[in-house]
């Protein structure tokens, strides 16, 4: 019986990869840097969008309490004017400001403000037996902590660069009433308080109250 012959299969050349020590070494270098790279890449653009601080005092309470860290929105004002009723951080008069570079870092610098806006440019605010009016009105405000005490009349008309900022807790806030500080110049604004974020228990967005 005839045994039919079975072709023999030509055999393929086989490929050996290798890989060196030193090809691996300087792949995970590599890698190393980059991970280094794009993590100061998003600190410092986080930190030039965003500053966080520690509230201390009590000048808005109850909005805010001492001792809750707050993120602060640095680009509020790049494309649009502080409002009535936003709450921002400011830098008060005669206190050096942060240079950019501790801002970018996330270095503390200036002991700054925080306050809510009650006056714009071209406002005119009255204080008169402990009533706030902005260019003659009473205006609602439901977030202080209690009515203002009254310790005389007193009458600011905004200059065209000012804004009047006051602590929700009118009564142990130092703000725009006092002469040390006064009506603030926009550049002095750091920027607009965008949220709580410690302790976690008050983790909330800041609704910025509107004038009615």
């Amino acid at each position: 019986m005839d045994i039919p012959e079975t072709p023999a299969q030509e055999a393929q050349p086989q490929e050996t990869h290798t890989t060196s020590v030193g090809h691996r070494a300087k792949s995970l270098v590599r890698e190393i840097l980059e991970t280094i790279l794009l993590t100061v890449v998003i600190f410092v653009t986080v930190n030039s969008i965003t500053g966080r601080f520690k509230i201390f005092g009590g000048s808005m309470d109850n909005t805010f309490h001492s001792g809750q860290y707050i993120i602060v929105n640095r680009l509020a004002y790049k494309f649009g004017a502080p409002e009535r009723g936003d709450v921002i951080v400011f830098v008060p008069p005669g206190t050096p400001a942060s240079t950019p570079v501790e801002r970018i870092l996330g270095l503390p610098g200036e002991t700054d403000y925080i306050k809510r806006i009650i006056g714009v440019p071209g406002d005119t605010i009255s204080i008169i037996g402990g009533q706030l009016s902005i260019n003659g009105q009473v205006y609602e405000e439901p977030y202080i902590k209690e009515p203002m005490h009254s310790f005389g009349d007193q009458v600011w008309v905004l200059g065209l660069d000012e804004y009047f900022a006051l602590g929700d807790n009118r009564n142990a806030s130092k703000d725009s009433r006092d002469p040390s500080v006064g009506p603030i110049k926009a550049e002095s604004i750091v920027g607009r308080v965008w949220a709580v974020y410690w302790p976690v228990s008050d983790w909330q967005f800041i609704v910025h109250y509107r004038y009615k």
